[in-house]
């Protein structure tokens, strides 16, 4: 769960927003992995997760990050799909009675074509 702070490290309505998430993903699936509030850094990277989060069961070596808001979240997505030239997949919207995914208005042919494969196994998955 990516926050500003790792830990108690920073304070403040977004920490604890975080921190609360946290604890709900735990009490709703206590057999997930997941930690926070945790820096990007200290979530990503094995020498900082440690000295940042130590006793975090996830920490350096997380593959799943959950952003706070949309806000933080569309601006990290943008930013790494442009710089990291990669093919970006999503937004994938899950819980809905059928498969609905989001393209942005500026996603490159690739994006579109496996958004559009993605949708077809996830509505043929239904199906089986």
């Amino acid at each position: 769960m990516i926050s500003y702070s790792t830990g108690s490290s920073g304070a403040g309505a977004d920490v604890e927003k975080v921190a609360r998430a946290t604890q709900i993903v735990r009490e709703r699936a206590p057999d997930l992995k997941v930690d926070g509030p945790l820096q990007y850094d200290a979530a990503s990277v094995m020498s900082v997760g440690k000295q940042k989060a130590p006793d975090s069961p996830v920490a350096g070596q997380a593959n799943v990050f959950i952003f706070p808001d949309l806000n933080t979240g569309n601006t990290t997505y943008k930013a790494v799909q442009r710089s990291a030239n990669v093919v970006s997949v999503g937004p994938m919207l899950q819980g809905l009675n059928k498969p609905v995914n989001d393209l942005s208005r500026g996603a490159l042919v690739d994006d579109i074509v496996y958004t559009i494969a993605l949708t077809a196994i996830q509505a043929y998955s239904d199906l089986i």
